[in-house]
């Protein structure tokens, strides 16, 4: 606002003039005012008691009506042409004996005077009013005989009109302020100007000084010499900058150093390609290093396991084997020396060469130790980087000594993450195809190794073999020993089962106890003895249980010919693993191929099934059955999850019968959509007010129509969609994971909620509660039902239950059968139960709190 000292002075100075002036003049006609008012109150104080004596004078001789008024007419034009005018009331007690008189009327001011007998004085803007009572004493009771000593009889009133002179007085104050005004005004002018010559002088002589620096070298050069700028401000300023210059001569790197590590930090971009081979990139990044600086190697550190490391290095070119092993010696010293690596004990060494057509020149053990620039972390970071370094000759110059320090503080980072990132994608790579548990292939590598086999063997003209496996006392095994005994059960018995097996053939795991095998090239024959040695090979499976008890086990398998019994691959399969139920139903331990027309009844009863999903989407034969689901707190019934059932000629068939029929068939959306109508339409008769879980088949996330769909269902029944929660399986959302990122976003963008069913019970559980907006999760039923007597299964539902109210997700416990289940529920903090203990699937609500089941 103010460009120079001398104008804001001046402007200072002007605005203290005028605040002076004017509360000079206000204070001063302030007081000649109230001094004013003071000596008029006085005044009119005498002329009223001066005109109460003349008229006692006159009073005292006796007069008459006439007397009286030629008197009070005298008093008014005396003071006729003076500021002041007299008025005199007559009161009550005079107009009782003599009569009334013509006078003013009475205001409120001169009754109170008569009501009181108190004088009083009152301001009336410009004028003075002066009110006096007349109150009688003893000599006036001698002719006002109806009157009392100390009634008032009449009251004067004096009048002083004080304009005019307060505008005299207003206007000569105005002539001497004005007259005031110009001197300080013109004091500030005189001042300014002293006070500009004395800072311009100064400002020259300091912007000599600082003028010397031109460039950040210019800093190392740049003297300050203690110089008196004239003025106490001014020298501050200065000292301050003396002590700046200083400290930036002791910190300044010069432009060629900048440049350097900019040059160096632009080589730390990781793309896409790095993750394919971090080690590659790593060479490749030394030789971009090289084009800036001389490095003959850089090394990394990385902790594998409590007491192992793993070193790295990267030379730029090959080195004799002198250099190499006296380098590896330093490495190893300095790691020994580090007080974060007291766990060390072995350290595995692998040399990398980012150019091998040069030979670096032999290194002395002085060379290495006074060139290598390490740095190590106190705990590993990101890829279990714990420690990083370079061996170059410009760790001798102390300036780019800090440089190179600040340069592997990034570097650690980006090797570790490069190297992270690598391994999680290799990661993400083998777990697309493998079932993480057994690291067999899992289910959609079994059905795309299926298709092609059935197209090889179709062009080739031979016979292959398929194989569905299935425990037959798993369950068993499960629920009496817990998880994680059954989980070492399967990893065993996944590893006797590959050992039985041919090179060539394709073992995968189908899901749960359910193992599918693909034996290409193999006749009915063949397929009989490898599924025989499958059997001797399991009946050696024993594993002590947690219990002491020995546990073995026992298989039902299926087997199916290509092309005999099928000639596609879901037929295939469909025939494989209707024999597999049916070793079951002989008594299990044993091994079922079809019987001549048996594949035929196999696929009439498929057929069967299929026109009983037809004839129920024609006639709309599908029922709605509703599971209660029950706040764990307060015990009531709040949500209910949606299954669909479908009446056949008077029977009641259950979804498991029909859902796969359906899903083959490709129509499994409209027996969804004519579930999820029924339901609104009674949500809407009944007024239900509580959630509604809706289960989803995979199929419905290729639907393009179907969230449109059903949003037209809830606006068309008036239904909440806030109220309503579609789940999918999480075995279903592996595989179809970016689809499904897709199908949430737009279900929550209409407006409805989302659930994850069986959740623990794949690989990615953890990942989808990042991914997605999840808003419940349904605790796999098999964890609940173990949290009784397996510890491992109660800490993982704790970890679940923790992680989601965390993010504000609700927790819903499945399989809650009996009430001691239901009791480790309430311990652990789950939001909602469900289960045969808390009510069973059936075409009403349960609206009412739940008795418990037996």
């Amino acid at each position: 606002m103010f460009k120079s000292l001398r104008r804001l002075i001046l402007v200072g100075a002007m605005a203290v003039s005028f605040v002076v002036f004017f509360g000079v003049y206000i204070f001063t006609t302030q007081s000649h005012k109230k001094q004013l008012f003071e000596n008029s109150a006085v005044t009119s104080e005498a002329i009223s008691v001066q005109t109460f004596s003349a008229m006692y004078q006159v009073m005292s001789k006796g007069w008459s009506r006439e007397e009286l008024l030629t008197f009070v007419q005298a008093t008014n034009e005396a003071f006729f042409g003076t500021p002041f005018s007299v008025e005199i009331f007559r009161g009550q007690v005079v107009d009782d004996l003599y009569g009334t008189i013509d006078q003013p009327p009475m205001d409120a001011k001169v009754l109170d005077a008569f009501k009181s007998g108190s004088m009083a004085v009152h301001e009336l803007g410009p004028n003075i009013r002066y009110i006096y009572p007349i109150v009688a004493d003893r000599d006036c009771l001698s002719c006002h005989h109806n009157a009392a000593s100390g009634d008032v009889m009449g009251v004067i009133e004096v009048r002083q009109d004080m304009g005019p002179m307060l505008d005299e007085i207003t206007q000569g104050l105005w002539l001497s302020l004005l007259l005031i005004v110009p001197l300080p005004i013109l004091a500030a002018l005189w001042v300014s100007g002293l006070l500009s010559k004395r800072i311009d002088r100064s400002m020259d002589a300091f912007r000599d000084r600082i003028g010397q620096v031109n460039k950040v070298r210019d800093l190392h050069e740049f003297e300050l010499e203690k110089t008196d700028l004239g003025l106490t401000e001014l020298n501050r300023v200065f000292d301050e900058t003396f002590r700046l210059v200083e400290r930036l001569k002791d910190v300044a790197a010069d432009k060629d150093i900048l440049e350097f590590e900019v040059k160096v930090l632009e080589k730390f971009v990781i793309t896409s390609d790095v993750v394919k081979d971090w080690k590659a990139y790593v060479r490749e990044l030394l030789v971009e290093i090289n084009t800036v600086i001389d490095a003959y190697a850089l090394f990394a550190i990385f902790r594998i396991e409590e007491e192992l490391y793993e070193l790295e290095i990267f030379w730029y070119h090959t080195h004799d084997e002198q250099t190499k092993e006296t380098f590896e010696q330093t490495l190893r010293n300095k790691v020994a020396a580090n007080p974060y690596f007291s766990d060390f004990t072995h350290l595995r060494i692998n040399h990398n060469i980012a150019d091998a057509s040069k030979v670096l020149p032999p290194l002395t053990e002085g060379d290495l130790d006074l060139q290598t620039k390490t740095l190590m972390l106190e705990t590993p970071k990101i890829g279990g980087v714990v420690g990083i370094g370079v061996q170059s000759t410009m760790s001798r110059d102390e300036t780019r000594f800090i440089v190179i320090d600040s340069i592997l503080t990034t570097l650690i980072n980006v090797v570790g993450s490069i190297k992270a990132i690598y391994k999680y994608t290799q990661d993400l790579e083998y777990y697309a195809t493998r079932d993480p548990l057994t690291h067999l292939y899992n289910q959609r590598i079994y059905w795309e190794m299926l298709e092609y086999e059935v197209k090889r063997a179709h062009a080739h003209g031979y016979h292959f073999a398929s194989l569905v496996i299935d425990f037959d006392n798993f369950k068993v095994i499960n629920d009496k020993h817990g998880h994680q005994f059954g989980d070492e059960f399967l990893r065993a018995f996944a590893k006797k089962l590959r050992g039985a097996l041919r090179e060539g053939d394709i073992l995968c795991r189908y899901g749960g106890d359910e193992f599918a095998i693909i034996l290409p090239e193999t006749g009915e024959e063949q397929a009989s003895l490898v599924a025989r040695a499958i059997e001797s090979e399991i009946a050696t499976l024993e594993l002590m249980a947690p219990s002491g008890e020995a546990i073995k086990t026992t298989l039902s398998i299926g087997v199916a010919i290509y092309p005999k019994h099928a000639d596609s691959a879901k037929e295939l399969f469909i025939v494989a693993d209707n024999m597999m139920y049916k070793a079951k139903s002989h008594g299990k331990d044993s091994i079922m191929m079809p019987e001549p027309g048996e594949v035929d009844e196999i696929f009439e009863e498929m057929g069967q099934k299929s026109q009983m999903v037809m004839a129920a989407i024609e006639n709309r034969s599908v029922i709605a059955h509703f599971q209660p689901i029950i706040d764990v707190q307060s015990g009531q019934v709040s949500i209910h999850e949606l299954l669909m059932r479908i009446n056949d000629a008077g029977r009641t068939v259950a979804a498991g019968e029909f859902v796969d029929i359906a899903e083959t068939l490709g129509v499994i959306h409209k027996l969804d959509y004519i579930l999820i109508e029924m339901a609104f339409e009674k949500m809407r008769d009944e007024g239900y007010e509580g959630v509604m879980f809706i289960n989803l088949s995979p199929r419905s996330l290729i639907i393009g129509e179907f969230i449109g769909s059903v949003t037209r269902m809830a606006e068309t029944y008036g239904i909440d969609k806030s109220r309503v929660v579609f789940e999918l399986t999480e075995r279903d959302t592996v595989k179809n994971i970016g689809l499904l990122e897709q199908f949430v976003y737009n279900l929550r963008s209409q407006g409805f909620k989302f659930a994850i069913d069986d959740f623990g019970s794949g690989f990615s559980s953890f990942h989808y509660i990042k991914k997605f907006p999840i808003d419940y999760i349904k605790v796999e039923g098999e964890f609940i039902k173990n949290m009784v007597t397996d510890s491992v299964d109660k800490a993982f539902v704790n970890s679940i239950i923790s992680l989601a109210h965390d993010l504000g997700i609700k927790t819903v416990a499945e399989f809650v059968e009996d009430e001691e289940v239901m009791q480790k529920v309430r311990e652990s903090g789950l939001d909602y139960a469900q289960g045969f203990h808390i009510g069973r699937p059936g075409p009403e609500f349960r609206v009412d709190k739940p008795e418990r089941q037996t």
